[in-house]
């Protein structure tokens, strides 16, 4: 890539806005995020009531128990691993579908999958759930179980999220200046987020079976994990806990790309709006 190719990218101002994106959306998010994993996480000891009724009424009793500072709960943790992530996810998606422009300046559908598989290829897998319980019962060896599923889940959810949401905030540009509303690219995170979500709940329960340590000791991976539950329970079950997730990654993703695009960094430096690359 040319010096001059470089400085049309603007990568610094899209770094920042990347991670001003990610810390906003973790706050927003973040009691939803608590809610799902408090649903998918309460306790099924026979002859006994289930913990929450419902998602209100988690919520309820989360806010009960602890209020808004314990909605927020472990909070940092999540912004100290999800702000990276999400800044060099959507920064490297727009670097790969810079690169993979063709001659006329166009980028077909086929490279804005490409380019969402790059995007995600980046990142380091990480598990922010049970992370200490599987170090102290396997070592570090045990906080790698199941990451070849989460790398999985993460690059086909890439791969169909990013030409999504070009899709949809293509369709808000102005014809005068070419600039999206934001409020439009919020409303397209949220739609390609929500798509992407639960088209991609089927890796995501593999991925959780395989990192769960109650169930990791009965499968061998992620075809056998995949096979067994589809003999055990029905296909049904690829889709357990889809609204939430759907829930948790819409507004995620529509908050996260509604800030990356507000321009932000460029205000900050002085630049003209660099906006999507399309």
């Amino acid at each position: 890539m040319t010096t001059a190719a470089k400085q049309d990218f603007g990568l610094l101002p899209r770094v920042v806005n990347g991670g001003i994106a990610g810390i906003v959306g973790v706050i927003c998010v973040f009691p939803l995020d608590l809610i799902k994993t408090r649903m998918q996480n309460q306790s099924k000891i026979a002859g006994q009531p289930a913990a929450y009724k419902n998602i209100l009424d988690c919520a309820v009793k989360t806010f009960r128990g602890g209020g808004l500072i314990g909605m927020y709960r472990g909070s940092a943790v999540n912004i100290l691993l999800i702000t990276p992530e999400k800044a060099i996810k959507l920064v490297a998606n727009d670097g790969f579908r810079h690169l993979l422009k063709t001659k006329d300046g166009s980028l077909p559908v086929h490279r804005q999958i490409l380019a969402g598989a790059g995007a995600d290829s980046t990142q380091s897998p990480n598990a922010r759930q049970l992370a200490l319980q599987l170090y102290r019962e396997k070592g570090v060896l045990g906080l790698y179980q199941g990451v070849g599923a989460t790398f999985t889940r993460d690059v086909v959810f890439s791969m169909m999220y990013f030409p999504l949401f070009a899709y949809f905030n293509d369709k808000g540009k102005t014809p005068n200046n070419n600039q999206v509303p934001f409020y439009h690219s919020f409303a397209s995170g949220i739609v390609a987020g929500a798509i992407s979500a639960f088209l991609a709940t089927p890796l995501d329960v593999v991925k959780t079976r395989l990192q769960t340590l109650e169930y990791k000791s009965r499968y061998s991976g992620m075809v056998d994990c995949a096979s067994k539950i589809v003999a055990e329970e029905g296909a049904s079950a690829f889709f357990k806990g889809s609204l939430l997730r759907v829930m948790v990654i819409a507004p995620l993703f529509g908050i996260a790309q509604m800030v990356y695009y507000l321009g932000l960094a460029e205000a900050m430096m002085g630049l003209k709006p660099l906006g999507s690359v399309s």
